[in-house]
């Protein structure tokens, strides 16, 4: 929970920024971006030429960025806290500018297939990484080491569980979310993962035992 409110704190508070001073987008958004947006084109579509080798870039980022957000746990979940700060401020960022340019629809359609994954996925390990400090700064009734190999082995099976979860979010936002799909579909997809994945995560206690 605390790493979906810091996201989301974070998140519209640069949806929020941007609305008041479009320009504040700069200090996020590159020029190349800021281009492709004034001309009402989306910055994905050069993706599609290269999907396999843009597909095996996006998985190796976002596998850095989930083991950076739990490895940051390391420093008392403060490196935790910047790196879902940078996402969360990037999204929001990114979310205001394309309303302002009339693109809002172009842009969640394209990242409903692979996101309804991806968002959940950095949330997970950014959780991971807070669990790992919390059981650094607060050890309650065990001792310090104690504390942190418990907060340590919890903290990794969280973020050894993200791992499928950002390989097929890849593999989607490589191939399919910047496609010519109808947007009906990368929605109804989105949505379908999304439900999916709720239903793993709050399966029952005992169906998680024997998993």
């Amino acid at each position: 929970m605390a790493s979906l409110f810091v996201s989301v704190a974070w998140g519209l508070l640069g949806a929020a920024l941007t609305s008041a001073r479009p320009e504040f987008m700069r200090h996020f958004v590159g020029p190349a971006m800021i281009a492709t947006m004034e001309r009402h084109e989306m910055w994905t579509q050069s993706i599609v030429s290269v999907a396999p080798q843009e597909t095996s870039h996006i998985m190796t980022n976002n596998l850095t960025v989930s083991f950076v957000m739990f490895a940051g746990g390391i420093a008392f979940g403060v490196l935790t806290f910047i790196s879902l700060y940078v996402n969360g401020m990037m999204l929001g960022v990114i979310g205001a500018a394309c309303h302002q340019y009339g693109m809002s629809l172009a842009l969640w359609s394209f990242v409903a297939p692979h996101g309804a994954l991806e968002l959940p996925a950095i949330l997970i390990a950014g959780g991971a990484g807070f669990r790992l400090g919390h059981s650094m700064l607060f050890p309650g009734v065990y001792r310090w080491k104690e504390s942190v190999a418990r907060g340590g082995i919890e903290a990794t099976k969280l973020v050894s569980g993200v791992i499928p979860m950002l390989v097929i979010a890849g593999c989607l936002e490589g191939f399919f979310s910047p496609s010519h799909a109808p947007i009906w579909l990368k929605f109804t997809l989105g949505g379908v993962l999304f439900t999916l994945l709720l239903l793993w995560l709050f399966r029952p206690v005992k169906a998680r035992a024997n998993a």
